[in-house]
């Protein structure tokens, strides 16, 4: 499979990127062993990065304060090769708020949305056919506060996730404690769902979330006090049933927790700790959904911003963002193990995606 590797480019208050755009390698699912790391495309601070499902569009958010002359961040489309993992950019556009830091498409490929953590908005993009960006058809701004006296003076949405069940847009609000929810109407408007919103704990910032296979739980982790929230679902929202740390009992060091991950047999979810530099292997509890920390796996590097799974499962692969290094991971599900076996050097690396086989058929 091809690796897509999101970096950062400039220096910014958290990183000093040195990487010159988007970079891409091979990768061995049989062995867990990576080729080469290889240019793909020149762009700034390309942070976070999303196929459509026939992996034949790229779409990515350049974390900026200013893009092509506008205020703000932007997005790209890119126009992906399955077969040779070459992009070529379709067009871009102004992401509607600072720091763009996570988009995804909605389950019809229509729409791609932004979290601007920045500016504190969500920006909806339509898709035309040839898989370019339209002008912006809706932005929402968050409002509100939390009691961090630095992260949480303000909103700041962290990321885009769409409920595999209902369709509907979940919110990840660093800044204001809360996961919001949000219908995504066939024009591309928002229409906020208060009713739905998941509370998270006082300061403890919520960044990513991930959905079991079942559908029926959902895991929050919150970067500021290193925790990922177990909810179940009950009717038209989630609600909360546990809250499990992801460091070990006695560490008090610094930390912020950043990625989480779902392996596809469901017997896992996957944290990775900055502070700690660790990857956090927490078995879940079949009937409840409800987490246990096994082990607290070093990343052999600084900052693991974010990693990745193959689609089996088999192999975990990490971005140690300040050590310019990428570390592949073997995932022993029964014993709930990770052990090394491949390391590449890819600088700045922001985060991680596999490219997806074209769709065959309608």
């Amino acid at each position: 499979m091809h690796l897509v590797i999101d970096t950062y480019t400039e220096k910014l208050p958290h990183v000093d990127g040195t990487a010159d755009g988007l970079l891409g390698a091979e990768y061995d699912t049989a062995t867990g062993r990576f080729g080469a790391v290889t240019p793909l495309a020149t762009a700034r601070n390309p942070s976070y990065a999303a196929f459509d499902h026939t992996g034949r569009r790229l779409y990515v958010v350049h974390e900026t304060e200013r893009f092509e002359g506008a205020t703000g961040g932007g997005v790209t489309a890119y126009r992906h090769d399955p077969a040779t993992g070459a992009l070529d950019e379709l067009n871009s556009r102004p992401s509607g708020g600072d720091a763009a830091c996570h988009l995804a498409l909605d389950p019809s490929g229509r729409f791609v949305v932004v979290a601007n953590y920045g500016g504190g908005s969500i920006t909806v993009f339509p898709v035309a056919p040839d898989g370019s960006l339209g002008e912006s058809s809706d932005t929402v701004h968050h409002r509100g506060s939390s009691i961090h006296p630095d992260r949480q003076t303000g909103p700041h949405p962290h990321m885009i996730g769409f409920d595999p069940v209902t369709g509907d847009l979940l919110v990840p609000d660093l800044g204001t404690d809360e996961v919001l929810s949000y219908r995504l109407g066939p024009g591309g408007r928002l229409t906020a769902r208060p009713e739905a919103t998941i509370p998270v704990a006082p300061g403890a910032g919520p960044r990513h979330l991930a959905f079991h296979p079942d559908g029926e739980h959902l895991f929050v982790v919150n970067e500021l006090d290193s925790t990922v929230l177990t909810a179940r679902r009950g009717g038209e929202t989630f609600l909360p049933v546990a809250v499990t740390a992801t460091l070990p009992n006695g560490f008090t060091g610094h930390n912020q927790a950043s990625a989480i991950r779902v392996t596809p047999s469901g017997g896992h979810v996957l944290v990775a700790n900055r502070g700690h530099d660790s990857l956090a292997v927490l078995r879940v509890d079949g009937t409840a959904g409800e987490l246990t920390l096994v082990r607290a796996e070093p990343t052999l590097g600084r900052e693991p911003r974010d990693f990745t799974l193959t689609p089996d499962g088999r192999f975990a692969v990490v971005a140690d963002q300040d050590s310019d290094l990428l570390v592949s991971f073997r995932l022993d599900e029964t014993a709930s193990t990770l052990s090394r076996v491949d390391t590449v050097t890819a600088a700045t690396p922001a985060s991680l995606l596999f490219d997806l086989p074209p769709r065959t058929g309608p």
